[in-house]
């Protein structure tokens, strides 16, 4: 949760939740901690959860790893979860590996895909290792609950239903001592913000060699600023030197999942749809109507992305 909101992180959490309780046929519950969240309860059921547990405590104002630990290790020998998934954030990580200590379970972390081994209702987590050249599954075959966090930006959100209903608890937290040890500053409000990594951009825009050259791949970083993304692009635009390795989508680079994406004269072979695949919406601009793209594209668009990008840029100004 941020201001009051519900994470993109969460709910891929929420989301997979979803899938995988209905493939064994248990109830999905969700967790709200903090101070004024059961407003956010409803939400939560819109987009999967069966019950929303709500603990609210002056306490929890604030993450604090002890507090935070001990409320949700008490929600779980309560309720005796199956599986515990959270988000691979930098907070919902920490708070992971302390609760999987806490309860003498298993921890996956980093997963970009789950599954379930059905005859023996396991989880299956796969993560990247080695600077994401190899991935790995594992498993939690002995201990429960089955844990997993979920890296940002790989999952989908799930569609949210309005008229779905659900049940709403709110719960004693036993917090006892676990007081918190950290003290939380403001932040100055002139801070500079880290880029957002590839793998969790909700807006990309990709260049490739249909940008002819760097001044046309300059547009592409234009684009990519008014729509407030990142710029990505094909193996043939690190070829000509446009990209970082790091940026490079598809086979060799990146799997990703935005919101948006956007093309631009990117001829989009099998290599390069293999890390596009799972974005929400994409938008391809190339004068060739019979690229691979095309094809994939929600909305294609036959033109020269030299001439469309300048008159979208200006169009996002206004």
């Amino acid at each position: 949760m941020a201001e009051g909101t519900l994470c993109a992180s969460t709910l891929e959490a929420m989301g997979q939740a979803r899938e995988l309780a209905d493939q064994i046929g248990v109830y999905v519950y969700g967790v709200l901690l903090g101070t004024a969240v059961e407003s956010l309860s409803q939400e939560l059921i819109a987009y999967g959860a069966d019950l929303v547990l709500v603990g609210e405590d002056p306490a929890l104002g604030q993450y604090q790893p002890g507090t935070y630990t001990q409320a949700l290790a008490c929600l779980v020998e309560q309720y005796r979860p199956e599986i515990l998934l959270l988000p691979a954030t930098a907070l919902g990580n920490d708070l992971a590996s302390r609760l999987a200590q806490r309860l003498n379970t298993g921890l996956i972390s980093h997963c970009v895909k789950l599954d379930l081994d059905m005859s023996e209702r396991l989880l299956l987590g796969t993560f990247p290792v080695l600077g994401g050249e190899m991935y790995h599954t594992a498993a939690c075959p002995e201990a429960r609950p089955q844990m997993a966090t979920l890296e940002p930006g790989y999952f989908r959100a799930p569609y949210e239903d309005a008229y779905r209903s659900g049940d709403i608890q709110q719960v004693d937290l036993n917090l006892g001592e676990a007081g918190g040890k950290l003290a939380w500053l403001d932040l100055e409000a002139g801070i500079d913000l880290p880029v957002v990594p590839l793998s969790r951009a909700r807006v990309v825009v990709s260049a490739g060699r249909g940008l002819q050259d760097a001044e046309g791949f300059a547009l592409a970083g234009q684009l990519a600023e008014a729509l407030g993304g990142v710029v990505a692009g094909s193996r043939g635009a690190y070829d000509e030197g446009w990209i970082e390795e790091e940026q490079i989508v598809g086979i060799g680079g990146h799997e990703i999942a935005p919101d948006l994406y956007v093309a631009c004269g990117v001829s989009g072979d099998v290599y390069h749809y293999f890390g596009l695949q799972d974005a929400k919406f994409v938008v391809a601009i190339n004068p060739d109507a019979n690229a691979p793209i095309m094809k994939l594209a929600n909305m294609a668009v036959v033109a020269d992305a030299k001439q469309v990008i300048p008159a979208l840029v200006e169009a996002l100004a206004e």
